[in-house]
């Protein structure tokens, strides 16, 4: 079976598993719908919304991708994309979210499944997106579930967003570039990709670039290994919460070893369930 009719299979069997139907969206109704299921999850600041109808609707005209998600209570969640140079050939994906009455069924790798399929239909090999590299659930989702592969830190990549997410923290990111053709994408799909644990790395040699105090705060450690680990915090929107101090102190902790990482041309290949970024030098796929 060729790639492309197993990214049909592997997205028809993820929203098989999810419970919903995911299916392109162009018509106002639907993009009124996207709109306002963002706003109750971002709950954003009423002059800064993180998308609305009418730029859905613009972005479907052009060609562009959105999507939404259904179960028998309706729409629970959507993803939106535009084309990148060159030629068509690379989308973005800009934002997608699910419904709190949705969350851990795996919707999310719902949407990004049939968005995977839809850009390998239309000629698509590469999705780019940003995700913020301070919640652990999304880097394992993005590096293991879909095998993504970040490639550039980005600080204060939007700004103040100031909603109830983000809060008033900056919005540091990291790009991920998803080959959809990859092998190792491919891996991931099927979840036969790698797992990574970070008791074996240290015992095999990699050394702790930021590791967590026992009160949960960020130890910065060494970079001169071939493989350096940087800890996430556990919950850093909880955190955000509970205390903002701690929250922009792994803002700053995070950023502080990642950055000269990636300046020097390290990768990141995997993510630890427990919280850990895997950072290796001279590794490329």
């Amino acid at each position: 079976m060729d790639l492309r009719l197993r990214s049909e299979d592997a997205a028809e069997s993820a929203a098989a598993a999810a419970g919903v139907t995911v299916r392109t969206l162009t018509e106002l109704p639907d993009l009124h719908a996207v709109q306002r299921l963002f706003d109750d999850i971002w709950h954003p600041d009423p002059t800064n919304p993180p998308v609305t109808a009418e730029i859905l609707r613009a972005l479907t005209k052009a060609g562009n991708y959105v999507s939404g998600a259904y179960d028998e209570t309706g729409l629970v969640g959507a993803c939106a994309g535009f084309f990148a140079p060159p030629a068509r050939r690379e989308l973005h994906s800009h934002i997608a979210g699910v419904a709190g009455r949705a969350m851990g069924r795996s919707v999310g790798l719902a949407l990004k499944l049939h968005q995977r399929a839809w850009c390998l239909r239309h000629g698509v090999d590469v999705i780019t997106w940003t995700f913020d590299p301070l919640v652990s659930r999304n880097a394992y989702f993005n590096l293991i579930k879909l095998g993504g592969l970040p490639v550039q830190y980005l600080p204060n990549f939007y700004g103040s967003m100031r909603d109830g997410i983000n809060g008033d923290d900056d919005t540091d990111r990291l790009l991920l570039r998803w080959e959809l053709t990859a092998p190792r994408v491919d891996r991931a799909v099927a979840a036969e990709g790698p797992r990574w644990d970070v008791a074996s790395l240290r015992a095999a040699g990699a050394v702790v670039g930021l590791g967590r105090s026992a009160s949960g705060e960020p130890l910065p450690g060494r970079v001169d290994g071939d493989t350096v680990l940087v800890a996430a915090p556990p919950d850093i929107e909880g955190l955000r919460k509970t205390d903002p101090r701690c929250a922009k102190l792994w803002r700053t902790a995070v950023r502080d070893v990642l950055v000269p990482l990636f300046a020097e041309g390290a990768a990141v290949p995997g993510f630890d369930r427990s919280g850990w970024y895997v950072v290796r030098r001279g590794e490329h796929e």
